[in-house]
């Protein structure tokens, strides 16, 4: 029954992949090297003349991205996470010199008191540094005995070893004898990145993946690849499937254009002529999610073996909540058919724990509760047994009990008493409380790697039972009734976690509905005989008579009938159980595991987890599902497309939002990041478009829509309604959308090269902190967005509003600040966008970026503020100049200073950067240019200095804003404009670069901490 342990790791011998080889050949030079393949990675072409040469095509630019991700790191390598090494030894699969494996301890980390800053406890495919220096800088790991050394993590143990793969041979016993005479740590494991992802794309596109299948993949090359099959679209509406997906979404509140993408996605299933793959383009608010979901719940009804994966584990997450509420609904909150679906992933990193209603479907949580219902000798099937027994022969268990309590004569009864402590006096609440304090339990022993819960108070009570004398031990001896009562629930408080959790997470191909009915009927049984009992012993009736009901009369008779009629019924059904339900018998994680995994219906993962389905005895997967199509790499969608059965796969996902990240610039150019969602749009194949959408107010969605979607998109009708329009602030600037004229501000580097705007970013403080007040005096609850293109705008904006308001989506008013991209899929009732460009060149760098500019537009659902220069904005023809055109013929553009308070903020912000500069001018010395190369870092060229007295003039506004002010002001800042800064091409140049880092180091206390280093 259990099938091949398929994702059993421990047994599993270590391997090495070409990648791995790849890496652990380039020198600490190689990884500095930005071009070191510059000449190597070619455009990734648009059609392919064979799967070979589509895999290969992708392979040099996951080459070179992987070098880009590493050298990333290795800008950031002082603040890396470390942790100490405390022995090395060698692995039983060592075998010089290209197979060095090792086994590796570390100092535990577990414990937050004792974590140091930056520590943290190695993971599966990360990379890692082994050196004896704590590195500031990347030269330090060639400080090293072992010039850069790495490791690539196999596995972690149990007992807290690491399986490593090294690059070069570790000699751990010279670093082992310098500790014993220095008091400090000698050798350290220091995180670099993680290739996880990247070595399973490897895996994938060197066919390297169990089972291989190309189907799906060849069926991609091909022109026609979305194209109806001929021999069954005469069919198709006809299909008995369709109209059983149609019955099973109809009360789902669909849109005509969701239910045809649905309707379209079942049909292409039934074609058993031709592999398909289908296109369900979803903009922003159009009810992408829940027509995903609902299209799985169509599936799930005809138990079509599904795969949905994401890029990423939020929008996994999202979809699978989705589809667990719909289940729920359609079930009556009932559980019985969650068994037909899983979730797996690290928990950790998916935040498991923030999603209890999940808990159910998580593959980790369903295991460990499996396997405490499997257990031979604690499991269901015992306490099913002792049920029996003590309903069929209560007065010989007694008996039993009796002749134990005379035998023991002294001996330790910790064991009973706590069994009788535990579920002895429990009402309804209390199991629901217990139920929950179980799974929670359950969830941190997943964490700890462990499989059986540990009774916290066993030593307590040991030692409690130890103090008592003999005499007390005997008096604690129970009547018969007692002894029934306390037996009786205590067993069925164990039933009942048992039989709701064996009908909650066995798939329904092992546990019919009839089998569930009779479930449900035995724990009905349960509760009433238990009530009877009680009722019994509560009347002082002689309870071995009311169990046989061979007395009584009267209403004592008619007692002992009902208890009877109960007992027999609820003996029969739990027999039936006992003969007819068969479940593994295993307690063994990974079997278990395997089981879940091989019995599913419905699987959700992350698109590089579905790496894990590749594995031998696996059942064949039917159909992929991809959510957020759009947002993955075409080559990290070649893992799930040659998953073994695989005949169709549907993508879901917007090509005019933002795409994949990429690192490198040579694979930016090489169309790496392109997704095969994005490459079948452009070759022109069909895609299903999601028509109506239900998030933004239509004055919001005006603009994004035609600019866009070509007015293809029309607003819901709960969006049109009047009750949907709401306004927060007063005045006619702070209405749905409005475009906010901030022009005394100036874009500035900060110490890593990212902009920001300091005026802007005061503007959007004082707007937040009139919506708060509003909010609470109108008792309204509002979430707030923040965005804005650039990191260091929006690290500043945490660093303002995250000390002042929640950030708590439930909180009565929260204010959440990401960047555009990290905001992709998001929505809030109040968006504020904050563009930061404010320069004399008309330079908008990335700004203009089509995609992420839609994303930034379609978060708002009541209010979309935007901030910005509109002067700057519209010198360059972008899409951004569109938008303050359009804002302006709709009278939707507004000037900050016209609004008091924000002027008022404007003019504090512009006092604040006057006081740094002239602080700044009067503490740095003066060299010459020549001093630039050689001398100190905090010396300023006569370049910098006219460039700082140009910023300083610029910046020189007194309180009053009127015409003389404003008039200066233009002419100080055109003279600043006469000496631009952003050229590197010349010394003087790049020195009043510099002074720009320089003074815009000072905006930031740690900043201001770099510069006195």
């Amino acid at each position: 029954m259990m099938g091949t342990n398929v994702m059993n790791k421990s047994k599993a011998e270590p391997k090495r992949s070409g990648l791995v080889d790849i890496v652990f050949s380039w020198s600490l030079a190689d990884v500095r090297n930005k071009h070191l393949y510059k000449d190597k990675v070619n455009q990734i072409p648009m059609t392919f003349s064979s799967t070979d040469h589509y895999m290969k095509s992708f392979i040099s630019p996951l080459v070179e991205e992987t070098h880009a991700d590493l050298f990333s790191k290795m800008e950031m390598l002082s603040r890396a996470p470390t942790c100490e090494v405390l022995s090395v030894e060698t692995s039983k699969h060592h075998k010089p010199p290209k197979d060095l494996f090792y086994k590796i301890s570390l100092k535990r980390m577990r414990d937050a008191s004792s974590c140091d800053e930056g520590s943290y406890e190695p993971e599966f495919g990360d990379l890692i540094a082994l050196t004896d220096v704590r590195p500031k800088c990347t030269h330090d790991l060639n400080r090293s005995k072992h010039n850069y050394l790495v490791a690539l993590v196999q596995r972690k143990d149990d007992s807290d070893k690491l399986t490593v793969l090294a690059s070069k041979a570790i000699v751990f016993d010279a670093y082992e004898k310098r500790d014993k005479y220095k008091n400090k740590n000698t050798f350290l494991a220091v995180f670099l990145t993680n290739l996880n992802t990247n070595l399973r794309i490897w895996k994938a596109l060197n066919s390297e993946l169990e089972g291989g299948n190309m189907n799906i993949i060849k069926r991609v090359l091909q022109t026609d690849s979305i194209a109806n099959c001929s021999r069954c679209f005469s069919q198709e509406s006809k299909s008995a499937a369709i109209s059983c997906a149609s019955n099973a979404i109809s009360s789902f509140e669909l849109d005509d254009s969701q239910k045809s993408a649905i309707l379209s996605c079942v049909g292409a299933r039934e074609c058993r002529h031709q592999n398909t793959v289908k296109l369900i383009s979803g903009p922003p608010g159009t009810g992408k999610t829940k027509t995903v979901a609902s299209l799985l719940f169509a599936l799930m009804r005809t138990k079509c073996r599904t795969l949905t994966c994401a890029p990423t584990n939020v929008a996994v997450l999202e979809v699978a909540q989705w589809l667990v509420g719909i289940v729920k609904n359609a079930l009556g909150n009932s559980t019985y058919g969650f068994g037909d679906i899983v979730l797996f992933g690290n928990g950790e990193r998916m935040k498991i724990d923030d999603y209890e209603d999940l808990f159910d479907v998580f593959l980790d949580y369903r295991v460990s509760v499996l396997a405490s219902c499997f257990a031979p000798m604690s499991g269901w099937k015992n306490c099913v047994e002792s049920m029996i027994c003590l309903l069929e022969d209560p007065q010989a268990l007694y008996h039993s009990y009796v002749e134990k309590e005379k035998g023991k004569d002294g001996e330790d009864d910790s064991a009973k008493d706590e069994e009788d402590k535990s579920f002895g006096n429990d009402n309804e609440d209390d199991i629901n409380d217990k139920k929950k304090i179980w799974r929670k339990a359950i969830v941190q022993t997943v964490k700890d790697n462990k499989n059986k819960i540990k009774n916290t108070n066993k030593n307590e009570n040991m030692k409690k039972q130890n103090q008592e004398e003999p005499s007390q031990r005997k008096a604690y001896s129970t009547t018969f009734e007692q002894f029934v009562m306390k037996r009786y629930k205590f067993i069925e408080n164990n039933l009942i976690f048992f039989l709701t959790n064996l009908y909650t997470h066995l798939p329904t191909t092992l546990v019919s509905l009839e089998v569930v009915k009779k479930m449900i009927r035995v724990l009905d049984l349960l509760k009433s005989i238990g009530t009877l009992l009680h009722t019994s012993v509560a009347a002082t009736e002689d309870l071995k008579d009311t169990l046989d009901g061979i007395k009584g009369v009267g209403s004592k008779s008619e007692r002992s009938m009902k208890l009877r009629s109960a007992k027999e019924e609820c003996l029969h059904l739990l027999k039936s159980l006992r003969d007819t339900l068969s479940v593994p018998n295993t307690t063994e994680y990974f079997q278990i595991q395997n089981f879940c995994l091989q019995n599913a219906c419905l699987i959700f993962c992350t698109v590089s987890s579905s790496a894990k389905l590749h594995a031998e005895g696996m059942t064949p997967v039917e159909l992929l599902v991809v959510d957020e199509a759009a947002m993955l790499k075409e080559c990290e969608s070649t893992i799930p497309l040659q998953l073994s059965g695989l005949r169709h796969a549907i993508l879901i996902g917007d090509d005019r939002q933002l795409p994949a990240m990429v690192q490198s610039e040579i694979c930016k150019k090489a169309e790496f990041g392109r997704s095969l969602f994005e490459r079948l749009v452009l070759l022109g194949h069909e895609k299903h478009l999601l028509k109506i959408q239900y998030r933004m107010d239509p004055s919001i969605s005006l603009f994004p829509n035609n600019e866009f979607y070509g007015s293809m998109i029309s607003d819901g009708p709960n969006v049109k309604d009047k009750t949907y329009k709401k306004r927060f602030l007063k005045g006619k600037m702070y209405g749905s959308y409005s475009f906010i004229n901030v022009t005394d501000g100036e874009e500035s580097f900060n110490e890593r090269r990212s902009l920001k705007n300091i005026v802007e970013m005061a503007v959007v403080v004082e707007i937040v902190s009139s919506l708060f007040k509003e909010c609470m005096t109108s008792k309204q609850k509002v979430r707030v967005g923040c965005l804005s293109p650039y990191k260091a705008q929006v690290f500043a904006l945490q660093e303002k509003l995250g000390k002042t308001y929640s950030a708590d989506a439930n909180s009565d008013f929260s204010v959440n600040v990401r960047s555009v991209d990290g905001f992709q899929g998001g929505e809030e009732d109040v968006i504020i966008i904050s563009t930061v460009r404010s320069n004399g060149s008309g330079t908008l760098g990335f700004l203009p970026d089509r995609q992420r500019t839609n994303v930034a537009l379609t978060r708002a659902k009541h209010c979309l503020w935007i901030l910005g220069n509109g002067a700057m904005l519209t010198q360059s023809n972008s899409v951004w100049k569109k938008l303050v055109v359009d804002a302006k013929a709709r009278d939707c553009f507004y000037e900050a200073k016209d609004d008091k308070n924000l002027a008022q903020a404007v003019a504090s912000a512009l006092d604040v950067e006057l006081n740094q500069r002239d602080a700044l001018l009067k503490s740095v010395p003066v060299s010459r240019p020549a001093d630039l190369s050689g001398g100190r870092k905090t010396t300023l060229s006569n370049t910098n200095l006219r460039l700082l007295e140009s910023r300083t003039a610029s910046l020189s506004l007194k309180d009053d804003p009127g015409p003389s002010t404003s008039r200066n002001h233009a002419k100080c800042k055109k003279s600043s404009e006469a000496k631009p800064v952003g050229k590197k091409n010349s010394q003087s140049d790049a020195a009043a670069e510099m002074a720009e880092q320089y003074l815009d180091s000072w905006d930031h206390p740690k900043g201001r901490k770099s510069c006195h280093k």
